[in-house]
């Protein structure tokens, strides 16, 4: 638990950013090297990743700042004072989706196959994140009595001294988890687009359970947190592109 790594003159290497970049490392070799198994055009996994990232980042930022428009209502000072940090998740996932797929209509690749080959290393990258989560001390749990509690240091993102639920851990732990799930169907399904559709399903009830024991401030919709409003909406897409491959299959 360590917010800061290192610092080398001015700059400073901080653990969040620095496991997003492993993340983001991991994934594409990953996904390089799925390509190479599954002959895809390898040549396109650079720009999707880069087109992705980029999507991502834009995302996750427009999507916090929508959930703290209060904050931005009352002082628009408030986003240039938070251009390098407070992120969403999920608006980094739709935000990268919706890059790769302009990318996709760009350059006339198949979505849904890329979509379906790159989306365990977007697991992967996650899971990632979260471990720097878990180092920043952002995204924490409620507080716990029980043995898996950890206390964070001063300095942390969250309350220090009172033993919390590693919240980070568990996400990060489902995120490896999904993506084996993935990396296992994906070699015996034969429907373009159902390996995202069950990355779509997984990380949604994840996430839907995983911020009942969160703590941390994060916006509401009704009595459902944001991410829970949004993995409503993420489950109901994946039953859809379900349904709509089993119909396509007997038709």
């Amino acid at each position: 638990m360590k917010n800061e790594l290192f610092t080398i003159g001015p700059f400073t290497v901080y653990s969040y950013g620095f496991m997003i970049a492993v993340g983001v490392f991991a994934a594409w070799l990953t996904a390089e090297y799925r390509a190479k198994k599954y002959r895809a055009d390898t040549d396109q996994i650079f720009f999707l990743v880069l087109w992705c990232l980029v999507g991502g980042l834009l995302g996750a930022k427009l999507l916090f700042w929508i959930t703290e428009w209060k904050e931005v209502a009352a002082d628009p000072g408030f986003i240039l004072r938070t251009m390098t940090d407070g992120f969403v998740v999920y608006g980094g996932i739709i935000g990268g989706i919706i890059a790769g797929w302009l990318y996709s209509r760009i350059t006339k690749l198949n979505f849904l196959k890329y979509f379906d080959l790159m989306i365990p290393s977007v697991a992967l990258a996650q899971g990632f994140g979260r471990i720097g989560c878990f180092l920043a001390g952002c995204c924490y749990g409620r507080e716990t009595d029980a043995f898996w509690g950890v206390t964070f240091p001063e300095g942390s993102f969250a309350p220090a001294g009172v033993p919390l639920i590693p919240t980070q851990l568990l996400s990060s732990a489902g995120d490896f988890l999904i993506m084996a799930v993935l990396l296992i169907y994906s070699r015996h399904s034969k429907k373009t687009g159902n390996t995202g559709a069950l990355y779509l399903l997984l990380y949604g009830i994840g996430r839907f359970l995983i911020e009942f024991l969160r703590s941390d401030d994060r916006g509401t919709v009704g009595m459902l947190s944001t991410s829970q409003f949004i993995s409503i909406g993420i489950v109901l897409i994946a039953v859809g592109m379900f349904n709509k491959k089993q119909r396509k299959k007997y038709t």
